[in-house]
């Protein structure tokens, strides 16, 4: 008996503290924190990466809701770069979904490093400003619409909500201030985490009890993120993210090597 506690409660120590750090790191870069999400239950929980990435989305809904209304308060939220951002993210998401059934699993550890690396190379190139606002047009409104779509195909296959595109998308595509680009951000990812999650809870692929639980800490942890963000630099900013991205990607990379040799030793 003791032992089956023990258990348990070594996993619900782990689970509030990966819902600590996403929390974390969505107030401070405006992400949802998937991209800590879905490798921490890979890694610490064991779990599959289908099932890490649609409990990731899960969670992503309430740390998502939680970040953008912090924002709001501040003025920090465009709702018309919101809408036409989810409207392509909700097109991506589906199209991330079902790549999801279908591609092998040993590969989507590989896209989602390719991701990462992806965004850390477009962070090199941007220096975003702080009080720069959106503006939207005919132009403007078809980059942001596909921005949105990029974004949901990886919510939808790797359980990334879309911040690590979404943010510096619209601080390229836009223009976008910083603290507004995370804002709008946070409150694009709820229509897209809301699909996102409904798709795979039919397939059976979402712990609801983990993605629920995750979400709830994390919660709480954002506003603390947010002050944060608040009192650094842009440039400071952009620099944190590419180290946190960096250390996403060697996580990763290394469980998956595990996974590999796992797999191979068992054919043997």
């Amino acid at each position: 008996m003791s032992k089956h506690r023990s258990i348990n409660f070594a996993r619900i120590l782990t689970i509030v503290v990966i819902g600590g750090c996403a929390g974390f790191l969505s107030g401070l870069f405006g992400v949802g924190g998937g991209m800590i999400i879905v490798p921490a239950l890979m890694i610490i929980l064991d779990m599959p990466q289908r099932q890490a990435a649609a409990t990731s989305l899960c969670a992503i809904i309430i740390t998502a809701a939680t970040g953008s209304i912090m924002y709001a308060t501040q003025g920090n939220v465009s709702i018309n770069a919101m809408l036409l951002v989810s409207l392509g993210a909700l097109i991506g998401a589906q199209i991330g979904v079902w790549l999801l059934r279908i591609l092998p699993e040993w590969l989507l550890p590989w896209i989602f490093v390719t991701f990462i690396l992806s965004i850390i190379v477009i962070q090199q190139f941007h220096e975003p400003l702080r009080a720069s606002r959106i503006h939207v047009t005919a132009l403007s409104a078809f980059g942001m619409i596909a921005v949105g779509v990029v974004s949901g195909i990886f919510a939808g296959l790797v359980g990334v909500g879309g911040g690590g595109i979404i943010v510096p998308g619209l601080e390229l595509v836009v223009g976008a201030g910083d603290l507004i680009a995370r804002g709008t951000s946070l409150l694009a990812m709820i229509p897209t985490a809301l699909s996102g999650t409904f798709t795979s809870f039919r397939y059976g692929l979402v712990d609801l009890r983990v993605g629920l639980f995750v979400g709830a800490i994390a919660s709480a942890i954002t506003p603390v993120g947010m002050w944060v963000a608040q009192s650094i630099s842009p440039e400071t900013g952009n620099i944190l993210f590419s180290v946190f991205l960096v250390f996403v990607c060697v996580s990763t990379v290394m469980k998956a090597r595990r996974r590999m040799r796992k797999h191979s030793q068992e054919a043997n």
